[in-house]
C-alpha cells in the first residue's frame, strides 16, 4: 500500500502503533544489539516527524523526554506519524559514555557510509531507516558531563520551516547556531528534512524542568506543523522566545577551585565577576576572578569545581535586550518549576 511505513522491513500501517528493532552490528562478545523505533500512526495523513535522544550516549534527558511523550494523551487524534528513537547510540548509551566503542563522535559521522567505521556505519543505519523518511525532526541533547545548559533550541534561523519549529518549541532562548558538517542538524538539511535541536540539563542526570520543558515544546511544535490539534484546555501563555546574536565562553584564568556566584539564566555584564577560582589551600592571594567578558544571558556552566586553566566555565549568549531575556528565563522557571502543578504535569516529577 502506499500508505504504509517500512522500517528495517517491518511494515507500519495508518492508525498502527509499533516498537522495531532495528538491527545494529554485535557487540564484541557476538551479543546481538538493536536500536528500538517506535512508531505513531495517525489514521489521518499528516507530517512524518522523528523526535531523537542519546544521539550522545550519556545525553539521557531526551530519553525520559521520550518516555513520557508516547505516553501522553495529547497524542490522541494524531494526524501523520511520529517516531521516536529514544536512544540512538545504543553502544554509547550501555557505558554510559558520550561516544561510540571506536571513540567516535557520532554526531560528527553524518550522513555516514555502509562501509565505513563503526559510527558511519551507524549514521547511515538512522539516515535510511529513519530520516529519509520523515518530514520534520527534533533532536534532543544535553550538555556535556559536569556540565548544564540552560533550555533552549538551537537551530539554523535562515531556513523558513526551521525557524517555524524554533519558535514554535517555546523554549526561552533560541541559539541562531549554524550548520557543522558531519553533525544530524546538517546531513539532514541536505536531505531536505527540516530540524532543530533542544538542548538542556547535564549528561547522566535527569532534570526534571528540563524534561518538562522538553516534552512540552515536542507537542507545540507538533502542534503548529500540524500533527496535533489546538488543545482544547487552557494554555499558559506563550513566551517570547529570544534569538541570541553570538555567544562565548568565559574560562578560567587559573588552576583551582572553583566558586561559582552567579545562577544559570542570569543577566550580566562585561566585567562582572562570575566567580572565583583560588588555591586549595585557601590562601587568599591565590584567588582569582572570572570575570565576563561581555554583557549577555549566562545559559551554560560547569557543575564541576575542579578546573584546569583554560577550562570553559559560563557560556554567555549575547542578545539585544538581555534583562527581558533573564525576566523572561525566569518566569519559564516559574511556570515549570517541579515544586508546583502549573505546568499541568501528567505524571508526578523526579525529583
Amino acid at each position: 500500500m502506499a500508505d504504509d511505513l517500512i522500517i528495517a522491513g517491518e511494515v507500519i500501517r495508518p492508525g498502527q502503533t509499533k516498537v522495531v528493532d532495528v538491527p545494529l552490528p554485535d557487540l564484541y562478545m557476538h551479543t546481538a544489539l538493536s536500536m528500538p523505533v517506535q512508531v505513531i500512526r495517525g489514521r489521518r495523513k499528516g507530517p512524518i516527524l522523528f523526535v531523537s535522544g542519546a544521539v550522545h550516549g550519556d545525553e539521557i534527558v531526551g530519553v525520559e523526554i521520550i518516555r513520557r511523550l508516547i505516553r501522553s494523551k495529547r497524542l490522541k487524534g494524531l494526524a501523520g506519524t511520529l517516531i521516536t528513537i529514544p536512544v540512538v547510540n545504543v553502544y554509547g548509551f550501555i557505558n554510559q559514555t558520550r561516544y561510540l566503542p571506536d571513540r567516535r563522535d557520532l554526531n560528527r559521522c553524518f550522513p555516514g557510509s555502509e562501509e565505513g567505521s563503526l559510527a558511519a556505519r551507524l549514521a547511515n543505519l538512522f539516515m535510511t531507516e529513519v530520516v529519509q523518511k520523515c518530514t520534520h525532526g527534533i533532536d534532543l541533547h544535553t550538555a556535556a558531563i559536569h556540565r548544564d545548559n540552560l533550555p533552549q533550541i538551537r537551530a539554523a534561523l535562515d531556513n523558513g520551516a526551521v525557524e517555524e519549529m524554533a519558535r514554535a518549541f517555546n523554549a526561552p532562548v533560541i541559539v541562531n547556531s549554524g550548520l557543522i558538517e558531519g553533525s544530524l542538524r546538517f546531513a539532514c538539511q541536505q536531505a531536505g528534512v527540516p530540524v532543530i535541536v533542544y538542548e538542556a540539563g547535564e549528561a547522566l542526570r535527569f532534570n526534571e524542568l528540563a524534561i518538562r520543558a522538553g516534552v512540552r515544546g515536542v507537542l507545540a511544535v507538533m502542534r503548529k506543523i500540524g500533527m496535533l490539534a489546538p488543545s482544547r484546555t487552557k494554555q499558559l501563555k506563550p513566551l517570547e522566545p529570544f534569538v541570541a546574536r553570538s555567544s562565548t565562553w568565559v574560562r578560567a584564568p587559573q588552576s583551582g577551585i572553583f566558586r561559582m556566584l552567579m545562577p544559570m539564566g542570569a543577566h550580566v555584564k562585561k566585567g562582572d565577576c562570575l566567580g572565583m577560582v583560588a588555591a586549595p589551600y585557601g590562601d587568599e592571594k591565590s584567588e582569582t576572578q572570572v570575570l565576563a567578558s561581555c554583557s549577555g544571558v549566562i545559559i551554560g556552566r560547569t557543575n564541576i569545581p575542579l578546573v584546569n586553566e583554560g577550562e570553559a566555565l559560563f557560556h554567555i549568549a549575547r542578545f539585544n535586550r538581555p534583562d527581558e531575556v533573564a525576566d523572561s528565563v525566569e518566569a519559564f522557571n516559574m511556570v515549570l518549576d517541579p515544586a508546583t502543578d502549573t505546568g499541568v504535569p501528567e505524571e508526578q516529577p523526579i525529583i
